[in-house]
């Protein structure tokens, strides 16, 4: 058996193959059958024509039902009109399993009955294309750090505090002690990169938030990079160097998919380094005049997000925030100690923000004080301020979210089609 997967076919035009595969669509016309063929590598369409093969095999490809899996043998044969660029005359049918009443049907269905049948809805050519496009931006994500010298390293999921408060945590019992379900691995990040020099984490963090907006999860996955001898300016010189490739790379490597989905590719074809900058003040200054009511020292929801963005073709930094409004270990401006060294990456196209990120305080009596105005437990942050008292050096991170990032590079109307299986507010199932 000469066996092959549809991506392979181009390798095999005038030879039979044996390809593992599912029914997705099918058409008759007189006596010539058309399945339209898949296999989780591509698509195909095989022609069965009624006087070349067995009466068998006739009638076994007449009772492939929608999803039904099956063997199918035939001749490659190059076509320019397919999509794919190839054709397989089929020879041969060997049913594995013929699915009946598959429920999810080309006709319209609701959000929620396509969410309760996530596990089958992940078939459908677009979210197939959606998890094809988050697989590349995840290549993407782990190549442009270790071309640069990052090593990954994997902080705790349980975690005996928070980074930024307890109040979005989930509570768990670790033995006989509280534990929470990590929201984001930056802190650990922080003591690896005072051993590694430049670090990234890459994994999944939990938020108890009770938002139901399109843009939030409460699952999600986070890369958090942290640099040692990194100040806040060139932090953001690798933030955007870093979404530009990834961006340009999805562009590269997933044409096909990107047509899939609708996308317009134009818009991401302006993603390119650098970004512009606009200050917390400016931001301010520039909603007011445009008839948000906000004032300095609020910090900004959606509309004010999205309001921000329809300037800008590319992403744009919103930089330093009032301290306030930041988390304790924000570094203040040397200059102006009211804002903090951080910045925000607000996405075009209504997204929102895809990256946070700061210089951290690497002063030890400042970050004492910060922990007695936050009312931080000093056990429970002891060795996070070891860091401070060991060789405390100047660092920099920032944390991008995955799936509202895939969410803007696809062009989703919704954060829930970005990853295989969502956690929402109302969704633990399947």
């Amino acid at each position: 058996m000469n066996k092959s997967t549809i991506r392979e076919v181009s390798s095999h035009v005038g030879q039979t193959v044996t390809i593992g595969c599912w029914l997705n669509n099918k058409r008759k016309s007189g006596k010539i059958q058309f399945l339209q063929l898949r296999d989780g590598s591509g698509y195909i369409q095989g022609v069965l024509v009624k006087s070349e093969v067995t009466p068998e095999v006739w009638e076994a490809a007449a009772n492939l039902t929608q999803e039904s899996s099956l063997y199918v043998t035939g001749v490659v044969n190059e076509d320019t009109r397919s999509q794919s660029g190839y054709e397989l005359s089929i020879t041969g049918i060997e049913p594995i399993q013929i699915a009946h009443d598959y429920p999810i049907t080309p006709k319209e269905h609701g959000v929620d009955f396509l969410m309760d049948h996530r596990h089958l809805w992940l078939r459908a050519p677009r979210q197939r294309a959606i998890l094809i496009i988050r697989s590349q931006i995840i290549r993407a994500v782990q190549q442009f750090f270790d071309d640069r010298g990052f090593h990954l390293v994997d902080p705790p999921i349980l975690t005996p505090s928070s980074c930024e408060g307890t109040t979005n945590l989930f509570h768990t019992k670790y033995f006989e002690e509280d534990a929470y379900l990590t929201q984001s691995g930056q802190l650990y990040m922080e003591a690896a990169a005072m051993a590694l020099g430049k670090v990234y984490s890459f994994g999944p963090t939990f938020r108890a938030e009770k938002s139901k907006t399109r843009r939030h999860l409460i699952e999600f996955w986070m890369i958090e990079p942290e640099m040692a001898f990194v100040n806040h300016d060139e932090s953001l010189k690798v933030q955007e160097e870093f979404i530009a490739y990834v961006v340009q790379s999805v562009l590269e490597n997933c044409k096909h998919e990107l047509e899939t989905i609708g996308r317009d590719v134009s818009k991401l074809e302006k993603i390119q380094a650098p970004f512009p900058r606009i200050s917390y003040d400016d931001a301010i200054k520039f909603l007011q005049e445009n008839g948000h009511e906000i004032q300095w020292g609020e910090d900004f929801g959606a509309p004010h997000e999205t309001a921000i963005a329809e300037s800008y073709e590319k992403p744009v930094f919103i930089t330093k925030y009032p301290a306030a409004i930041k988390a304790f270990y924000m570094k203040p401006d040397p200059e102006r100690p009211e804002v903090v060294l951080c910045a925000d990456m607000i996405a075009p196209e209504g997204y929102g923000e895809i990256i946070g990120g700061s210089q951290r305080i690497d002063d030890p009596q400042l970050m004492e004080e910060r922990f007695r105005e936050h009312e931080l437990s000093e056990e429970a942050y002891q060795w996070y301020m070891d860091l401070r008292k060991y060789g405390s050096v100047p660092h920099s991170g920032f944390g991008l979210g995955l799936e509202r990032t895939v969410a803007w590079i696809c062009g989703l109307d919704h954060v829930r089609e970005t990853i295989p299986f969502p956690r929402l507010l109302y969704r633990l199932y399947p």
